[in-house]
């Protein structure tokens, strides 16, 4: 999957593909034909859970190095 860092991006498109709504498609043209095609999603991740009051310290920081490693390794 490519990626597009809307920070990377002139302020004006970067609003545009943010306020892109559910659904709705953004085309990407270059000297008048179409090259590409955006797609609107939900917005944003869901929210984080709650951490298990029953959890210890050693569990929840065990959790937290696994979803950083598994965020690393997909990213790289």
């Amino acid at each position: 999957m490519k990626r597009i860092d809307l920070d990377d991006l002139p302020p004006k498109l970067a609003a545009l593909l943010a306020g892109t709504e559910a659904g709705e498609e953004v085309l990407l043209v270059q000297n008048g034909a179409v090259v590409g095609r955006l797609t609107g999603a939900a917005a944003g991740p869901a929210p984080p859970t709650q951490a298990d009051p029953q959890q210890t310290p050693e569990e929840r920081a065990r959790e937290v190095f696994e979803q950083f490693r598994a965020s690393i390794e997909d990213e790289f």
